[in-house]
């Protein structure tokens, strides 16, 4: 098969995987719902094994399916490196690529990857900024950054957004006070608990749940700590001092060493939402190294994150 065809198709086994469905990956190929369940018949019928279980609502891969996403993701992201490799051979790009990101997230993962690109792109340099307040790119910082990660809706319709991952947030809480206050058996039980939680600009979809057959807010009934800041909160939450709503890219180490615990997951980890990860620029054409680096960082982060796979495989969630 075809180096490009097999990646291709890779590509979209994870992306069906990562959607949970076939509509969803087949708007981000620009295929229709039959075609994309057609080639993933195929996939299957060429490795003679089922790699997905098919319901009215949702797609899942099963056992060896979540094996065989693993890999590939893999696969993947080791293809796209020699091709960088193999493309720095015959067209180095050069300059400097100006990036704002959250704190918290560019420490844990942005940085090592940044540094990686850096590696095989020796043409390239990099000022990243990291930072917690929100940046305007239509104010103030304008022309003074490439590229801004963003986590969350996008408001402003205006920006360019590259998707780079999808965001998934878990209910969890330490060992220690869940022996002291007992566990959670539903969400409705949140409001007997201690919690952690975000200031007036928290997150649209943290706290919200299925619950009686609709979207509600449920949370702790008392918040031990409210703050800004995704670490401040994890702090928090690793002292005992409640349950928190926290994303998995933030919390997947400490769930994988048991200084957490996850909650109300019998079923697996939750749906991605709505919103997710992006790059935003202003500009609609990138420039060719800031679109190495997108295509990098893709590659790198999704269709399912590495933080996912390692919560996925290690807690034996799938």
């Amino acid at each position: 098969m075809d180096a490009n065809v097999l990646t291709d198709q890779l590509k979209l086994f994870l992306d069906v995987i990562a959607a949970g469905s076939f509509s969803a990956a087949a708007r981000l190929h620009g295929l229709t719902p039959s075609s994309v369940a057609r080639r993933i018949d195929s996939l299957e019928r060429s490795l003679d094994c089922r790699l997905v279980s098919r319901s009215t609502h949702s797609i899942k891969p099963t056992t060896a399916g979540q094996a065989f996403a693993e890999r590939a993701s893999r696969i993947v992201h080791e293809l796209h490196l020699a091709r960088a490799e193999m493309a720095s051979l015959h067209n180095t790009p050069e300059g400097r690529i100006r990036i704002d990101a959250p704190a918290p997230f560019g420490r844990r993962h942005l940085a090592p990857a940044l540094a990686e690109f850096l590696q095989a792109y020796p043409g390239v340099d990099i000022q990243l900024r990291l930072i917690d307040s929100f940046v305007d790119l239509h104010g103030e910082h304008l022309g003074e950054v490439d590229l801004v990660l963003r986590i969350g809706p996008l408001v402003d319709t205006r920006l360019v957004a590259t998707p780079l991952a999808p965001m998934m947030r878990i209910v969890c809480a330490s060992p220690n006070y869940l022996q002291k206050r007992g566990v959670p058996q539903t969400v409705a039980d949140l409001p007997e608990h201690d919690g952690l939680d975000w200031e007036a600009l928290a997150p649209p979809h943290a706290w919200r749940f299925e619950h009686e057959g609709r979207q509600q807010l449920l949370r702790p009934g008392r918040l031990r700590m409210i703050a800004n800041n995704a670490e401040a909160l994890l702090c928090g939450t690793l002292a005992g001092l409640g349950i928190a709503h926290l994303p998995t890219w933030l919390v997947s180490d400490h769930l994988l060493r048991g200084e957490l615990l996850p909650l109300f997951c019998e079923q697996g980890l939750p749906k991605p939402e709505p919103s997710g990860i992006y790059a935003l620029r202003l500009t609609r054409e990138a420039d060719s190294r800031s679109r190495l680096l997108l295509e990098f960082l893709r590659n790198r982060f999704g269709p399912v994150p590495p933080w996912d796979q390692a919560l996925q495989s290690g807690l034996g969630f799938g």
